[in-house]
């Protein structure tokens, strides 16, 4: 993980926008509903500006560390409150108003993935590519269920899926549930029949709910083009750059076996993990052979062998492994609207089996992850880059949404007590409910920061 300046401010603009969408969530809803907004502020710590505006001489606030913000409300019980104004106080409201102020954050940060989706789909169109198996490794547990290359996987457990997005979220789900899932494939002849791919192990499934890990771990992969043995991009860190190894370079063998292609210089690379192999190159219609070592990497708790080589340019699926069709923007928004609940059920049942053990602590992503993606995505284009906001901010929706008394749920859970209650909490138990929840905040940063560590070494 290499971080440039491009990443921070990738990651600050993602995270201040964030911010502000949730923070203009409470803000929009409390001056609907009457209370008092004191101060709008986007950031902590010192004021870099501020501007007071409106009857109700509001503070606008942008401060000088971009990680957060905050919506203050005249409420009693942080100062005293003028009499004229006691009753739009947020602890003089009715508990109803008080809930939909609290939930105004999150769902902000919903409907903005939602919209951003649907923009997406307006402006690009859908594109589902077929769910086409490629290799499939011997002995594996794909292989072990009948799986062959050049299936299509057509359903899943029952379930149609439409492209190979579909096939990777309904996978990962199983392994996080029992393990066991039922496909229904076409060969390819056109025959349809059943397989059964089946990971008995628990601590084995934990370690296939890391994204990365799922399709390697289950033993296969979706079809892809032959790519010729040519070196796209030879890495400056990597062992193939110290040999001498250049951009364009065509792999001819390597320890006199001949090569096929990019993924079969990849695989023989990959078994050969500490070791030194002699690599024959074509450059400019001369052959050479250069002595290569072969890093060592951890990958799905194995090592395995890398020189830092990158493929050449993508190379493009054949017209009859693509679909795509245009979207109005009424089809758009209810598209949106169903992609956004399905990635946050799916969140919060992982989240859910997460806490139970059966999904690895792996897929907790701190800061630095973040930032990298924020990074690579802005590169890559205005739609990668607006991809990545839609989980980040649905991330934050349903984060904020958790019963953790410090969060927008926890604070509506108080509500519902003090409802249910008619008088409000103890201080003590107040006090106890912020200590538990920084506590299980702190946990769960510590966990996504040692995460991202772990990645940078890796």
């Amino acid at each position: 993980m290499n971080l440039s300046w491009q990443h921070l401010l990738a990651f600050l603009f993602a995270v201040g926008l964030l911010v502000t969408v949730h923070e203009f969530g409470h803000y929009w809803v409390a001056r609907r509903l009457g209370f008092k907004v004191l101060r709008f502020s986007v950031g902590f710590g010192k004021p870099l500006f501020k501007r007071v505006a409106g009857a109700d001489k509001t503070e606008y606030v942008i401060a000088a560390i971009p990680l957060g913000g905050y919506v203050k409300l005249l409420d009693e019980r942080e100062a005293p409150v003028d009499a004229a104004e006691v009753s739009r106080a947020f602890n003089r409201r009715p508990h109803w108003q008080r809930i939909l102020v609290l939930l105004a954050g999150p769902a902000f940060n919903i409907i903005f993935a939602v919209l951003l989706l649907a923009a997406l789909f307006w402006a690009n169109g859908v594109t589902h590519v077929r769910a086409v198996v490629g290799d499939v490794i011997a002995e594996s547990p794909a292989a072990r269920g009948g799986l062959r290359s050049g299936d299509e996987i057509r359903s899943i457990d029952g379930d149609v899926v439409r492209d190979q997005s579909d096939v990777v979220m309904a996978l990962l789900e199983q392994m996080a549930g029992d393990g066991r899932v039922l496909l229904a494939v076409a060969g390819k002849d056109g025959a349809q029949r059943e397989t059964t791919i089946e990971v008995a192990d628990g601590a084995e499934r934990r370690q296939l709910t890391v994204p990365e890990n799922l399709l390697r771990g289950l033993g296969f992969g979706f079809y892809r083009p032959p790519v010729p043995a040519v070196l796209g991009r030879v890495l400056p860190d990597g062992t193939a750059a110290a040999a001498g190894l250049l951009a364009g370079d065509e792999v001819v063998s390597i320890n006199g076996t001949a090569i096929v292609d990019f993924y079969d210089m990849a695989r023989r690379i990959e078994a050969h993990a500490g070791d030194s192999v002699l690599i024959t190159v074509k450059r400019a219609g001369q052959e050479m052979s250069l002595r290569v070592n072969v890093a060592v990497v951890e990958d799905q708790g194995k090592r395995v062998g890398r020189i830092r080589v990158e493929p050449p340019a993508r190379i493009k699926l054949p017209p009859e492994m693509v679909a795509h069709s245009a979207v109005g923007p009424v089809a758009a928004l209810a598209m949106g609207a169903e992609e956004a609940w399905r990635m946050t059920a799916l969140q919060a049942r992982v989240f859910w089996r997460m806490i139970q053990g059966h999904v690895s602590l792996k897929n907790l992503s701190g800061p630095l992850t973040i930032a990298e993606y924020a990074g690579d995505t802005a590169r890559s284009g205005p739609a990668a880059f607006a991809s990545f906001l839609v989980l980040i901010s649905l991330s934050l929706g349903f984060l904020n949404l958790l019963p953790i008394p410090i969060l927008d749920g926890g604070q509506v859970v108080y509500q519902l007590v003090e409802w249910i209650k008619g008088s409000p909490l103890s201080e003590r138990a107040q006090v106890v409910g912020q200590q538990v929840g920084i506590g299980l905040l702190v946990l769960m940063m510590g966990v996504a920061l040692f995460n991202d560590i772990l990645r940078q070494f890796g």
